[in-house]
């Protein structure tokens, strides 16, 4: 078993050439594109490429984002890669978050076999997923009030997102919200990222969601969907760019808070299961909640549902993803179904309360 997730198969070269020629094209004169590569830590649902652009009006370091190929085993069963540029757009715009610069959407399939978009690279720290930010590093090594600082910061993007006036044709593409529509799209997402596949585990998290469903869900906003610190870039522990935007959606506001304060908790638990320390200070619920109110006047609620919710939503993510590993022989079929999903045991413990 190798450690590399294989998220691409296509050339590296023959992109390159590609987008020289689609790039002449839309500045309209000869221009260049320099050696195409993908960062060591690709994206698990869409392809990135980096590259920098050259043409008379100057030099720009890009970031590619395309749908993966067929053949790739995706992640998700459809890539909106028009609404993630607009999300991108309308949340630099209208929420003042440091989301990268749009520069262009090219809908049309024909240039590099799937519709893509360019956007603006930045430069910074990213806690990573591999080796994760809990074993050691820059965050887990800093001292407490600058990891403090990037947690409130970090809580304070999606605040800020949440409480953004968006007219309703710039949310029209969201559909029309509400957690009973997210969560039955999840149910629509579990039936195809699995096929035939049932995974007890996740089915049992359903049937806990359907039996402790909140009274009052509460308002919709539009959610970043991955709010997660990975998906951040920091420079002295203060976003500078707020990545992944495929996940967007309207909902209530605490799909991005518990979504942000599990996502640590998975890591957490990962280097504890390892015999390490872990973060266990670090995005407690308590915190960001805490935080959260002081920046909007909104007091979370139901953080329990959200927490399965969230815990939920990563397994149906981790299922897919390792399938994908044994679709490529980088591991085989496990015995039991349930561990097709890494954090099986956290689940368990959220349905034992």
């Amino acid at each position: 078993m190798t450690d590399e997730l294989r998220t691409s198969t296509r050339d590296l070269e023959e992109l390159r050439e590609r987008l020289t020629a689609w790039l002449s094209g839309r500045v309209g004169e000869p221009a260049d594109v320099s050696e195409v590569r993908r960062p060591s830590a690709n994206g698990l649902s869409s392809e990135t490429l980096f590259f920098t652009a050259t043409w008379s009006d100057g030099r720009t370091r890009c970031v590619a984002r395309l749908a993966p190929a067929v053949e790739a085993v995706p992640v998700f069963p459809s890539y909106d890669l028009r609404t993630q540029f607009e999300t991108m757009r309308l949340a630099r715009e209208k929420a003042g978050i440091p989301a990268p610069r749009a520069l262009w959407f090219e809908p049309d399939p024909g240039h590099l076999g799937t519709p893509f978009f360019v956007m603006e690279r930045y430069d910074g720290d990213v806690p990573p997923d591999l080796t994760p930010y809990t074993f050691g590093g820059w965050l887990h090594d800093a001292a407490s009030e600058d990891r403090r600082r990037l947690q409130e910061a970090s809580v304070g993007i999606i605040a800020a997102l949440h409480q953004a006036a968006f007219t309703a044709r710039e949310l029209a593409p969201y559909g029309s919200g509400g957690l009973r529509a997210h969560v039955d799209g999840q149910r629509a997402y579990y039936a195809w990222a699995l096929g035939k596949i049932r995974v007890p585990v996740l089915e049992r998290a359903f049937d806990w969601l359907e039996a402790h469903w909140p009274r009052d869900p509460g308002p919709d906003v539009l959610c970043w969907g991955d709010a997660r610190i990975g998906n951040l870039m920091f420079e002295n522990f203060t976003p500078v760019a707020v990545l992944d935007w495929e996940m967007a959606a309207l909902g209530p506001r605490e799909l991005d808070l518990s979504w942000m304060i599990f996502l640590h908790r998975f890591f957490h638990d990962i280097a504890v299961a390892l015999g390490l320390h872990g973060m266990p200070d670090f995005m407690r619920r308590d915190d960001v909640c805490r935080k959260y109110r002081e920046l909007t006047g909104y007091e979370p609620r139901d953080m329990d549902f959200y927490e399965m919710y969230a815990a939920l939503r990563h397994g149906l993510i981790m299922a897919r993803v390792w399938l994908r590993r044994i679709h490529f022989g980088e591991q085989p079929m496990p015995d039991d179904p349930d561990d097709l999903v890494l954090h099986r045991t956290t689940i368990e413990e959220l349905l034992t309360g």
